[in-house]
């Protein structure tokens, strides 16, 4: 779906003919190889094999891997399974959500590249993940991050009530608010997603890592575009509050509990209530990927 514009090169969705190829003249590479490199089908067999596995592993779990993966025709049917399992309640039903979710991932010729690039950046990211399987059936990161495309495709179509319907159940769910409007990127990397508040006017390019309890919000009552702009590579990690509009250069790092409300440089850590920075990091380094949490002595 639209995650974002593709009239806007801060945020363009990487299609799908990309994967396997070089990034396009208004991309960055990826944070690795494998992040183009894997097509979807790639990682639909992965995770496959991964579930067939899972079935002798946990006989009790069997049932639920079986249908949620194994009788599933491709990635697509098998993320709106997932997340309809988890998102429908009384209001909405769970085989109206899958149909819903499911619309969606196949009306949007990039949401299978989303959905890779997404897997793929927890697995290089998290050392707690071993395989795609993990994040696929328990994490709240990427459940609430495949589930803001399905909002974000509906508020762009206008269905704005259903739209802000997905956004409430994912709050509920997993404790993370993404309003369908912001504009997100792929390979992005949500962590535990508990306390995580992403507002209405907020972009977050390609290749992000974000931390339990950020919060990408406004800085008052203002209307109009308000929110931060997270260039790519950008790591924020616990805590960190970034508000108003603001921009938070490529590869940056924002420390725990940072309250940043100017503009951050490239490739440079801030720290501090307000924060400042407090050192460079070279171009060479990827904040996002290597999830560093050293900010500097005394920090």
């Amino acid at each position: 779906m639209d995650s974002v514009l593709s009239a806007d090169p801060f945020t363009r969705p990487v299609p799908s003919s990309a994967l396997g190829a070089g990034a396009s003249a208004l991309h960055q590479p990826p944070l690795r190889a494998t992040s183009h490199s894997m097509a979807e089908a790639d990682v639909w067999a992965e995770l496959r094999a991964e579930a067939e596995a899972a079935l002798i592993e946990e006989p009790l779990y069997a049932g639920i891997i079986q249908a949620t993966i194994l009788d599933q025709r491709g990635l697509a049917e098998a993320l709106a399974y997932r997340l309809a399992h988890r998102l429908g309640d009384g209001d909405l039903a769970r085989l109206a959500m899958r149909d819903l979710c499911l619309a969606a991932f196949e009306a949007d010729p990039h949401a299978g590249a989303h959905a890779v690039r997404d897997l793929i950046a927890i697995r290089e990211r998290d050392p707690t993940c071993r395989r795609y399987l993990d994040p696929f059936l328990f994490y709240k990161g990427f459940a609430a991050l495949e589930g803001y495309r399905v909002a974000h495709w509906l508020w762009h179509r206008g269905r704005m009530t259903l739209a802000l319907h997905v956004q409430s159940r994912i709050s509920e769910v997993f404790g993370c608010d993404i309003h369908p409007a912001a504009r997100i990127g792929s390979g992005v990397f949500i962590d535990h997603a508990t306390g995580v508040v992403i507002g209405e006017t907020t972009m977050v390019a390609d290749d992000v890592s974000i931390l339990q309890s950020v919060t990408l919000g406004g800085n008052g009552k203002e209307s109009g575009d308000r929110h931060p702009k997270i260039e790519r590579g950008v790591l924020l990690s616990v805590g960190a509050k970034v508000l108003g509009n603001i921009r938070v250069g490529e590869g940056a790092k924002v420390a725990a509990a940072a309250v940043v409300l100017h503009e951050v440089p490239p490739h440079t850590t801030v720290a501090g209530v307000p924060a400042r920075v407090v050192s460079r990091i070279p171009r060479s380094e990827e904040p996002a990927l290597t999830m560093d949490q050293f900010f500097g002595e005394g920090i």
